[in-house]
């Protein structure tokens, strides 16, 4: 699968980390893991009388949060061969995939396709969701990785694609309706979202894929938001397989029309 230059991390007190790498990247899939650490301030009012010892008024406060998480990395062939911005999928896995080991992430979808040699023309990254969490409370740890990956590989910020399958499927839509600006297209798979939010998503093309016959998730969720967004004045497709149970993400990610319709979108295309 091709091997990796080594990176020399270093840390930047209170921003997260940065990599200095020496030597050329070669194509192929790493391991890679990753934190950051963020600061925030707020204003803390505390009414008249409250406690013994504190005083009443306004206060400056802050606190720290910690994001970290564990992914694969694929970079295509010829990455770092010549001077070249790549477009990059993020891939979300399912529930059944959450954990501290990646190998579960090579069970389906994207990285079982890598596993099995499918060269593909972008940069994948696949994180990992750690047991008992859900994608949809750790969308701040996503965006915070794409930040880091933007910024440490060859990214082509203009081509970054989204697409996750069942509980990856419903952060896909979640992603999509909260950081719009971020993705050229997504790709949800067997997922669902809150309509309520799907106007935020009328400048986004959107994909979606369910099997007829899931019983995990009714194909109603799919559904429903490709109708919203089409409702609200957007560009969103639905493709439902007839025969198909809840696993409608290997035929989906099984057929290339899918990579060249995400290669044909640009987040630039919809700002003219």
């Amino acid at each position: 699968m091709g091997s990796f230059s080594r990176c020399r991390k270093y840390w930047t007190k209170g921003l997260g980390r940065k990599m200095e790498c020496k030597g050329n990247f070669q194509s192929g899939t790493s391991v890679q893991s990753f934190e950051k650490t963020m600061s925030y301030q707020y204003l803390l009012f505390l009414p008249e009388g409250y406690g013994q010892k504190q005083e009443s008024g306004n206060s400056v406060q802050s606190f720290k949060k910690t994001m970290s998480c564990q992914y694969l990395l694929f970079l295509p062939e010829g990455y770092g061969q010549k001077q070249q911005k790549w477009p990059v999928v993020m891939y979300l896995h399912g529930a059944g995939e959450r954990g501290n080991n990646l190998e579960l992430l090579k069970c389906n979808g994207l990285p079982k396709l890598v596993e099995q040699n499918k060269k593909f023309e972008f940069i994948i990254v696949a994180p990992q969701c750690p047991q008992g969490q859900w994608w949809t409370a750790k969308m701040d740890t996503l965006i915070a990785l794409l930040d880091d990956i933007e910024s440490n590989y060859d990214v082509d910020r203009d081509r970054v694609y989204l697409t996750g399958l069942s509980m990856g499927g419903f952060a896909s839509w979640a992603m999509g309706c909260f950081y719009p600006e971020r993705f050229a297209a997504i790709a949800p798979i067997c997922g669902g979202g809150d309509r309520l939010f799907a106007k935020s998503m009328k400048d986004i093309p959107v994909w979606a894929f369910h099997g007829a016959k899931d019983d995990v998730v009714p194909v109603e969720r799919s559904k429903d938001m490709v109708d919203a967004i089409n409702a609200a004045g957007g560009n969103a497709k639905l493709t439902v397989y007839p025969e198909a149970g809840h696993d409608s993400w290997t035929q989906t990610y099984d057929n290339p029309a899918l990579y060249e319709w995400f290669l044909s979108h640009r987040i630039s295309d919809r700002k003219k």
